[in-house]
């Protein structure tokens, strides 16, 4: 059973030119962040290494940080300029019963993320529902569409913090 700093030293060992970092200072678990177009590759490593066999992708979710520019518009609503929408995934080896949580930040405007569809298979619909909520572009994914929401939803994301619910969808008055 490895621990999240042995964990961390054989991705920076095995990926020397990327920025791979732990966060300890949130109080939860260690999570390390990595780049978001590189994500694919290193699930491939932590899956397929001997040391690590990180079989279950137990969850995948996207996280709107509000860190951006907060904008009052004239009808008294706010948007979010700049900053950045996250993903964290929780990884498992069922193996070696050890847990690590990865993430990758992408800009607010244009949230790009490589898919690890490829490489865990639950990943499938969880890209989908982050798609579908927050707007993220799973690069590679082979069935990107909406999952929740109505295929041709065309007011935005629910779950970014600044999005605002339309009036009216297909003439129909939306209750909230």
């Amino acid at each position: 059973m490895k621990k999240a700093d042995e964990i961390l030293e054989l991705l920076k060992s095995n990926f020397p030119d990327l920025p791979i970092e732990m966060d300890s200072e949130t109080p939860t678990e260690p999570i390390i962040s990595v780049p978001p177009k590189e994500i694919d590759k290193i699930g491939v490593f932590l899956r397929d290494n001997e040391e690590l066999l990180f079989d279950s992708l137990m969850c995948l979710s996207g996280v709107d940080d509000a860190n951006g520019e907060k904008i009052k518009e004239a009808d008294e609503s706010e948007s979010i300029k700049g900053g950045t929408l996250s993903v964290y995934y929780h990884l498992h080896s069922t193996s070696l019963k050890h847990k690590i949580t990865l993430k990758v930040s992408t800009e607010r405007e244009s949230p790009e993320v490589e898919s690890v569809e490829g490489v865990w298979k639950t990943a499938d619909w969880h890209e989908r529902e982050a798609y579908d909520m927050f707007g993220i572009i799973f690069l590679n994914h082979p069935n990107l569409q909406r999952i929740l929401m109505p295929y041709d939803w065309d007011a935005g994301y629910p779950l970014r913090k600044d999005y605002k619910n339309p009036e009216f969808y297909k003439g129909m008055k939306v209750p909230y």
